[in-house]
């Protein structure tokens, strides 16, 4: 690794300070303003809630916890997770108040670690964030599908499904084409469809089913269809559901060049949506569970989605439907927001030159101040990583834990690098104070315990329609990312570790503009 570089002595903004300081901040960072400053602290706080988006995350993967610890797992393992995540957040957001760019993780862990550190956090926040947009798409035309089952008779064939996951891939790219004001309203729109729609989901199978089960089988049930027999293993996989929906956050740090007073804003939107999401989660996860009627038919649903079944034995099927579009609209803004935040890091690890092809991904819309090349580049590779769930029906877990293993050690790093740091890391306006250490620690132990797991096998006998190919993933990226290393290394630089100063900065993302 290079030696570690001394942290900028810019001074750094105030909170509440006019939006140009942020601007002048943004240059002392290395970096011209290209990108359009108009979302504001609601907005910020928006995207990384409708990343997070627990009727997408939480539903998408519900099946997943009834066959992996059940309820029981299912309900405290959400709280525990919950918790350690939060702590991650807090960790992050401080860096993230120093460090306010759209490259965020890569750029944070470049500043403080070096060139090597900042290379390999990109590629792997990279592999989570496409992996995420997959993963989100893919779980929407799942939902898409089976609300088409119950309503039409329609028969949701991996082919029927992967069709109906690139329309909404399309549909995301638009969307994002038109700038980010459009992004900002549909995020903001979509807290409160979030809440609502969870408020509705509980409240109804609350009041409408005759049958509801006990606390104890909510809270206690342990189930195991994992083929595994020892119930700690199988507790701890089962935690994929809770660590899967918590990812995305980082969406507030990637737009942070695009929000008024960012140096506060992005590191409060990041944990406001981690709280608001554990809570709102809790109540969602426990609302389905107390409403299953048959655990086998549930488990085992024609539909291909658990929560459908649930809606429908509890609702039928005019009910079921109704609710089955409040989660599908929720999903579709959940994809919207990812495919946001991928592009905005496409763009920034173009500008410093880490991309094949980063002449062309970091070009700049003229008229709506859009990556729009990023985007386009975003929703293709999203559409190739799902493209094994045509042939495999355990492919879409292995997207979503290519999402987990490639975002989550990305997270820590920044983090670790800060701790390291010590004193010579200055923190910007919203920080930790005395509580930043143990915080931080907290956050690096619970990472590198989850990174470990999540490359572990989740069902058993391994074969190669059971295996986990998360590890695999992980693995490709990382020797992709050293080989594409040498290839790239004289281009590759954030402006404190290579000659990206203002000239070429200037000249660069002038040519980038379009």
């Amino acid at each position: 690794m290079s030696p570690t570089p001394e942290p900028s002595p810019a001074p750094v903004p105030a909170p509440g300070l006019p939006q140009q300081d942020e601007e002048q901040r943004l240059r002392e960072l290395g970096y011209r303003p290209v990108l359009a400053r108009r979302m504001g602290g609601f907005g910020n706080f928006a995207i990384s809630f409708s990343v997070i988006s627990i009727l997408s995350g939480c539903m998408t993967l519900y099946g997943f916890g009834l066959n992996t610890g059940g309820p029981a797992v299912m309900l405290w393992g959400w709280a525990g997770v919950g918790l350690f995540v939060l702590c991650v957040g807090l960790a992050l957001a401080e860096v993230t108040s120093a460090y306010p760019t759209s490259g965020a993780l890569y750029y944070m862990a470049d500043r403080l670690g070096g060139r090597r550190w900042g290379w390999y956090t990109g590629w792997l926040n990279l592999l989570g964030l496409l992996g995420a947009i997959a993963g989100i798409d893919y779980g929407a035309a799942l939902f898409t599908g089976a609300f088409a089952s119950i309503q039409w008779g329609f028969v949701p064939t991996p082919g029927k499904t992967m069709l109906i996951f690139c329309a909404i891939l399309l549909l995301h790219a638009v969307l994002n084409l038109f700038g980010v004001r459009l992004v900002s309203v549909l995020n903001s729109v979509s807290v409160w469809w979030h809440l609502a729609g969870v408020a509705l989901i509980v409240g109804a199978l609350a009041i409408v089913p005759d049958h509801h089960r006990s606390p104890s089988f909510v809270f206690t049930k342990f189930v195991n269809e994992t083929g595994w027999d020892n119930p700690l293993y199988v507790a701890a996989i089962g935690l994929l559901l809770a660590q899967y929906t918590f990812s995305g956050y980082d969406a507030s740090a990637h737009l942070s060049e695009e929000t008024s007073h960012a140096s506060v804003a992005a590191s409060r939107g990041i944990v406001r949506a981690i709280w608001a999401s554990w809570l709102a989660g809790f109540v969602l996860l426990a609302g389905l569970t107390f409403a299953i009627q048959d655990y086998d038919a549930t488990r085992t649903t024609g539909t291909g989605v658990p929560p459908a079944q649930i809606l429908l034995d509890g609702l039928g099927t005019d009910g079921a439907s109704a609710l089955l579009l409040v989660v599908i609209v929720a999903q579709l803004f959940c994809g919207n927001a990812e495919v946001a935040a991928a592009s905005r890091m496409v763009f920034a690890f173009s500008r410093d030159g880490a991309l094949p092809g980063s002449h062309l991904w970091r070009k700049v819309s003229s008229r709506t101040q859009t990556p729009v090349a990023a985007v386009w580049l975003s929703v293709v590779v999203a559409c190739v990583l799902a493209l094994p769930s045509l042939y495999s029906t355990t492919a879409y877990n292995a997207v979503t834990a290519i999402n987990v293993i490639g975002i989550t050690p990305a997270y820590a790093i920044p983090v670790f690098l800060r701790l390291r740091a010590g004193d010579r890391f200055r923190p910007g306006p919203w920080h930790l104070g005395r509580w930043s250490r143990p915080i931080g620690w907290i956050a690096v132990v619970w990472v590198a315990c989850v990174t470990v797991l999540f490359c572990l096998p989740q069902a058993s006998p391994v074969t190669a329609d059971t295996m986990n190919y998360a590890a695999i993933a992980l693995a490709v990226v990382l020797i992709l990312a050293s080989v594409w290393w040498y290839v790239a290394r004289r281009s590759y630089g954030t402006p404190t570790t290579a000659a990206y100063g203002s000239d070429r900065d200037q000249a660069d993302l002038a040519e980038g503009i379009v």
